[in-house]
């Protein structure tokens, strides 16, 4: 029986072995995570995580060829195909600090396997890693082999969160990239032999280590700079009174262009967009590339000129100031159907409007209050370390207060501000809504998801990224 053993029990780690036990029931999956409360969460009732579909899989597979453990060590040492799906978070210190990534915990699970292993295994790269890391990660094992073989491939995921599942069923493509190597070709065939249970042959792509780590940056990096192209556009958009969304139609029925990721918001968020460009950044900048990193640079820049231009939007819109004024918060998440909270706008948003003073009152249906408080008293980046490794969050700010219904958020608010596109905020009682607030009432869309002209009619003032401006908004100054 091939046992595959992952490390790391987190967003990749755990749908992908889950998926990984399910269509194949003769392989026996074992995943490890040192966080014993993160273990004990798998094997209940609640999982860590929330994904649509997540719940059957797991359940369909527990206790019979999929386990969680925080044996590492007793899982790895047994395993054939060992998977590395740490955490490579953005360095805050020391070399390459806000842009390279730190391999800390990559480093110590390489040393790990080295130490425990008595039989030879394939390593796979799970966790997105900067260019070259394989090669690193190949010194330590053969340094620490004890004449043990060790095979190293990588393995990027392609996962949209929210869609995780679907992603892992149907691929757009499985990518393999491994040594040139009789053994490293063996290798590449172990592996894709896994995912050939399901995945037809012609979307397994097998390429060279370097080719397949760098496609997964290329790849994040694509998907941002188009939503940072519509965002720019967006702008562009207000000032001339054209609407964005017609626009991004018009556009992506090129088919060379195609529809996807045009919709403009208030930015992007999500573990990988940022912290994958500022590494590609970082590794142009070390190749004596210039020119390149600047360019990738600037998707980010226009990101964060998206988050500044909707709160000062805000703040320009209620008479200068948002000092003492209560505003509804809808969603945190940085998309719909997750939970996830990891670079989402809505950080830069909310901390935006505290910094004058704001009074917020926050509801998500899917962020626990904890999970907003600590996201808002971090410094960026901290959020990518273990939990027992961030800043303890300090007490709850008194500005914040994060209620479990729409209408309880938006009563006696003098604005509302809509930071995540969930399905419940297009169908909200709006008039009720009106009703209980200050006037005069706003609304912020930050993803175009309500029908302003309805909003309108009701009587609010309404600020949608992008679109013609209200009449009231005319004559606010100019945002910086």
């Amino acid at each position: 029986m091939v046992k595959i053993c992952c490390i790391g029990a987190g967003y990749v780690g755990g749908p992908t072995m889950a998926v990984i036990a399910l269509k194949c029931p003769e392989i026996q999956v074992a995943v490890v995570d040192i966080s014993v409360p993160r273990i004990s969460a798998w094997n209940s009732d609640t999982l860590p995580i929330y994904e649509p579909g997540l719940d059957e899989v797991v359940k369909k597979c527990r206790g019979k060829n999929l386990f969680f453990s925080s044996d590492v060590e007793k899982h790895v040492s047994e395993a054939d195909i060992v998977f590395v799906s740490v955490n490579t978070p953005t360095k805050t210190q020391g070399l390459g600090a806000g842009k390279a990534a730190d391999l800390t915990y990559w480093e110590s699970a390489a040393r790990m396997i080295a130490d425990v292993s008595k039989s030879s295994k394939i390593v796979v790269e799970k966790s997105t890693v900067p260019v070259k890391t394989a090669e690193a990660i190949e010194k330590i094992l053969t340094h620490n082999s004890k004449g043990i073989n060790f095979q190293i491939l990588s393995n990027p995921e392609f996962l949209a969160e929210g869609t995780a599942i679907q992603d892992l069923f149907e691929p757009d493509r499985v990518l393999i990239g491994g040594r040139e190597t009789p053994e490293g070709q063996k290798a590449i065939k172990a592996l894709r032999d896994v995912y050939a249970h399901w995945v037809p042959m012609d979307r397994i792509i097998c390429t060279n280590l370097w080719s397949a780590e760098l496609s997964k940056l290329a790849a994040n990096a694509f998907l941002a700079q188009r939503i940072s192209s519509v965002n720019a556009m967006s702008a562009l958009c207000e000032a001339t009174g054209a609407d964005v969304s017609q626009v991004s139609h018009a556009v992506g029925k090129d088919t060379r262009i195609g529809p996807k990721f045009l919709n403009a918001s208030v930015g992007f968020g999500g573990s990988c967009f940022q912290k994958d460009i500022l590494n590609l950044v970082y590794i142009c900048e070390c190749n004596g590339l210039p020119e390149v990193a600047n360019y990738w640079k600037q998707v980010i820049k226009v990101n964060d000129y998206q988050k500044t231009r909707f709160v000062n939007r805000i703040v320009s819109s209620m008479f200068n100031t948002v000092s003492g004024k209560k505003i509804a918060i809808l969603g945190f998440a940085f998309k719909k159907d997750t939970g996830d909270t990891r670079e989402t706008p809505a950080i830069d948003v909310c901390k935006g409007l505290l910094g004058d003073k704001a009074m917020l009152s926050i509801y998500d249906p899917q962020v626990s209050e904890e999970q907003i408080q600590r996201d808002l008293s971090m410094n960026k980046f901290d959020w990518d370390h273990p939990v027992h490794l961030q800043p303890t969050s300090p007490s709850s700010m008194k500005q914040v207060s994060v209620v479990w219904d729409a209408y309880a958020a938006t009563k006696d608010a003098h604005g509302i501000c809509i930071l995540t596109e969930w399905d419940e905020f297009k169908t909200l009682d709006y008039q009720k809504i009106y009703d209980n607030m200050q006037k005069p009432a706003f609304v912020f869309d930050g993803r175009n998801i309500v029908d302003v002209a309805k909003l309108r009619e009701i009587g609010f003032i309404v600020y949608s990224i992008g679109k013609p401006l209200d009449e009231w908004l005319k004559d606010m100054p100019a945002v910086a």
